[in-house]
């Protein structure tokens, strides 16, 4: 009989953890906070690494209806918005890394996540609050007064997880001096931009990304500054339009054109945590942003969410029966999946500096493949065939 495991948070992480462990014939019940399922933000990024696995998922005609493959990443200057560097992506990419670079908006994928994953093994209006692990299994407690048991608990809650504090203890978010205020644009209102490219425009004080989503009808734009620390470790605030209008006066007309487009704007507080020493119980671990949260600089926090949820799948999936059997695929787990994410998050954060990638809001375009390429190119149901000895980082 295959362990009951319980997913905290439906957000994507949690989303694809239900999906890949209910494919492989799991006993899975995922619990979300909020009262419905929606997923905020804007667009995001899928490497071919995220991209491999969300198809082998069955999402890839979807994927092909709502995303967009960019043909190129161009930087601009930002003064005039002339071409400084190109970086070929498209067929040129899917090629070289076995699957293709994408760009997609955030609730577009959360909602074909949902479409795998029965309604029946999603319970909404679900807080966790606290939980006991013991030798026969997981008592979890919730906040109206309700409670349940499960086998394995994932704590896939986010950065502000419930699980990761209890496991792990409380620690302090490191502030990485910058902001991003972000938002959506249609492309109709941004001519000057082409919906199959991204565009990167570096200047003075401010880096603007823009890439397209919503099958090319949308352009997201993230536009990352330095800033004082504030109070809110938040990717979703209240942005000011004032904000961005100061941030882009004289740059390039594509930006003033962009930001005279812009509607709602959020503000994105860059934070990260450093990495942990353990992610795992006997019965209980953690993935997504409540193992690793990263900053967006090689656009790779969903998508080592995704890698994280589908090699735990696969590990509980292979694991042999009975309480010793979970607790082996749990450190099976986590020693193959914590050194891997630990050096994407260190890497993300120097991503932001001069020569960071083209996955997120930062960085110089030359020598963009080689920098991640090697994030790019990983295949984690292929790395499960390695054999790891050891969770040492």
């Amino acid at each position: 009989m295959s362990p009951r495991v319980a997913v905290i948070g439906a957000g994507l992480g949690g989303l694809t953890a239900a999906a890949a462990l209910y494919a492989r014939g799991l006993d899975v019940t995922a619990y979300e906070r909020g009262e419905a399922l929606r997923e905020q933000g804007v667009g995001m990024h899928l490497g071919p690494n995220g991209t491999r696995l969300l198809e082998r998922l069955g999402l890839g005609p979807r994927l092909a209806e709502l995303a967009v493959r960019p043909e190129a990443l161009e930087v601009r200057a930002f003064h005039d918005g002339a071409p400084v560097a190109v970086q070929e992506m498209g067929e040129a990419w899917e090629r070289q890394f076995r699957a293709p670079y994408l760009t997609v908006h955030r609730g577009d994928l959360h909602r074909m996540l949902a479409g795998l994953v029965p309604a029946e093994r999603v319970r909404t209006g679900k807080e966790l609050v606290r939980y006991e692990e013991h030798p026969d299994g997981v008592l979890l407690e919730f906040a109206d007064g309700t409670t349940d048991r499960a086998d394995v608990l994932v704590g896939a809650d986010g950065v502000h997880s419930t699980v990761r504090r209890a496991l792990a203890g409380d620690d302090t978010p490191v502030y990485s001096g910058n902001s991003a205020l972000r938002g959506l644009v249609a492309a109709a209102d941004v001519p000057g931009l082409d919906p199959a490219r991204m565009y990167m425009f570096a200047g003075p004080g401010a880096r603007v990304l823009c890439y397209p989503v919503s099958g090319g009808r949308e352009f997201t734009y993230v536009v990352v500054a330095p800033a004082p620390e504030g109070d809110a470790e938040s990717w979703t605030s209240a942005g000011d339009r004032a904000d961005l209008d100061s941030l882009l006066a004289g740059w390039a007309p594509q930006v003033r054109e962009l930001a005279g487009a812009a509607g709602e704007v959020r503000r994105w507080a860059l934070y990260d945590r450093a990495p942990l020493d353990r992610w795992s119980t006997a019965r209980t671990t953690l993935l997504g942003d409540a193992a690793h949260p990263m900053l967006p600089h090689h656009g790779q926090g969903a998508n080592q969410a995704v890698e994280d949820a589908v090699a735990l799948a696969v590990c509980l999936a292979e694991a042999a029966p009975g309480a010793p059997g979970t607790a082996a695929a749990l450190e099976r787990y986590e020693a193959l999946r914590r050194p891997h994410t630990t050096r994407v998050q260190l890497g993300s954060r120097e991503g932001g500096k001069p020569r960071g990638g083209p996955g997120g809001p930062g960085g110089d375009v030359r020598g963009a493949a080689a920098d991640v390429g090697w994030i790019l190119d990983h295949d984690v149901e292929a790395a499960l065939r390695t054999p790891v000895t050891s969770a040492a980082a």
